[in-house]
């Protein structure tokens, strides 16, 4: 059933406020009845109806937020990837927000390039696709065609969506509140709501500023240059603003659409090396680091090509901190626990003088794949499992500091995680990161 397109956003301070604060109440609610029932059920009563209410949550956040768009979806896309917060199958649900919404009138989304580019679609392009092809939280995407017969994809933001972001930054606080609350007295995990929040803001301010990606776009087509199996679009500024941006159109299978048993193997092997080489050539070569791991910003073609998507979201990591990465690198790759604890004081991770031997534990924990030469299948590495005995590491022996640029660098080692799992191929780590850093031009 094709989805009818939305006529606006949920708009309105008082009406957005309302409907935030009933979906908070509703989720806690739901957490608090279960936990008052949980004396009166057995253990495996009680770890069903705690599943249900996952679910349930889950479906009134997705519902939700495809009503309102704007920052709560984006809070929504980056609950998606805390696998360490909510059970799988929740989680599966939270993630259908990154596979877009129903899109905007055509009217609507029209005049919104006329006020930023000066003119009409029609009159700025060949042909304008007035159905998006994608709709996502602030946004959605066109096809359209140059006057020099060049496919392109224009980006839209949706009107008024900067005002409603305003709005929802304090409204969410409260849901934030509410998600703690649940991850501390029911998931026994920790979730700290002022660095989601900061994290959330910061992205939102960036993400509103089309040149901003604009000129991400044009810096990673520049890095990438040299490298002929993978593709960043180009960017045509004359047709690109604050709130449109136009680029090449590219056209290939997602790469969620090769997370599949059935795909072709032998193309799911490429990929695997491919784009494992892709986020640390990204992390210990350029130290620009693409900041949003999901597979919906990833294109495959048949050549085969992987095309990197959307640059809204893209950290610049300061050149001292690049080479301490590196030296990380080297050291894992050389078995080097000395240069290691070296490498982890010029990162952040320790004070100068302190012992390093704990946080080395953890990090060999963590890095297990890339440290034993053998081959891993997809199961039979925990992520989520090690991240919990990392952080009781890190508890009982006071490892608290956590600098700002590392939030960055493990978002995107998970989703890389998240990747490699449902790419579903044996690998072996070991050899594709020691390739990896030895190809590195320091």
């Amino acid at each position: 059933m094709t989805e009818k397109p939305n006529k606006s956003i949920t708009s309105g301070r008082t009406r957005r406020a309302l409907k935030m604060g009933g979906l908070a109440s509703q989720v806690g609610s739901s957490y608090l009845w279960t936990s008052i029932r949980k004396p009166f059920l057995n253990a495996a009563s009680h770890e069903r109806e705690l599943l249900d209410t996952h679910i349930r949550n889950a479906q009134r956040i997705v519902e939700s937020s495809t009503q309102l768009r704007g920052a709560f979806m984006k809070l929504v896309q980056m609950l998606s990837m805390r696998e360490d917060l909510l059970p799988i199958e929740a989680i599966d649900l939270l993630k259908t927000t990154r596979d877009g919404v129903p899109p905007m009138d055509y009217p609507m989304i029209a005049q919104q390039i006329r006020r930023e580019l000066g003119k009409r679609p029609e009159q700025l392009f060949s042909n304008f696709e007035p159905r998006a092809f994608a709709a996502a939280s602030l946004g959605q995407v066109h096809r359209a065609r140059l006057k020099s017969g060049e496919e392109v994809a224009v980006k839209v933001q949706y009107p008024g969506i900067d005002a409603t972001v305003r709005q929802d930054l304090g409204n969410l606080k409260l849901l934030l509140r509410t998600l703690q609350a649940v991850a501390g007295d029911v998931m026994r995990q920790k979730i700290d709501t002022r660095t989601v929040y900061r994290e959330l803001e910061e992205r939102l301010v960036e993400e509103l500023d089309y040149r901003i990606e604009a000129r991400n776009t044009m810096e990673f087509y520049r890095l990438y240059a040299g490298d002929p199996e993978t593709v960043i679009p180009r960017v045509i500024g004359d047709l690109s603003s604050r709130r449109v941006l136009t680029i090449t159109y590219l056209d290939g299978y997602r790469l969620s659409d090769l997370m599949n048993p059935a795909a072709d193997l032998e193309l799911r092997k490429w990929v695997t090396r491919k784009y494992y080489e892709l986020v640390w050539r990204q992390l210990l070569e350029f130290g620009v680091l693409h900041t949003d791991p999901h597979p919906g910003n990833y294109l495959v073609t048949h050549h085969p090509h992987i095309c990197v998507l959307d640059f809204g979201s893209i950290r610049h990591y300061p050149e001292p901190i690049r080479r301490a990465n590196l030296q990380f690198a080297r050291a894992l790759v050389e078995r080097n626990d000395r240069a290691l604890g070296q490498a982890l004081v010029k990162l952040g991770y320790l004070d100068r003088g302190q012992n390093p031997r704990p946080m080395i534990e953890a990090v060999h924990m963590l890095f297990e794949p890339v440290l034993e030469d053998r081959l891993y299948g997809p199961g039979e590495y925990d992520l989520v499992g090690k991240l919990t005995l990392v952080g009781e590491i890190a508890f009982k022996h006071k490892l608290y500091k956590s600098p700002a640029h590392g939030v960055f660098t493990v978002r995107a080692l998970v989703g890389l995680d998240g990747i490699m799992r449902g790419l579903g191929v044996r690998a072996n780590y070991h050899e594709l990161f020691r390739e990896c850093v030895t190809h590195v031009r320091a």
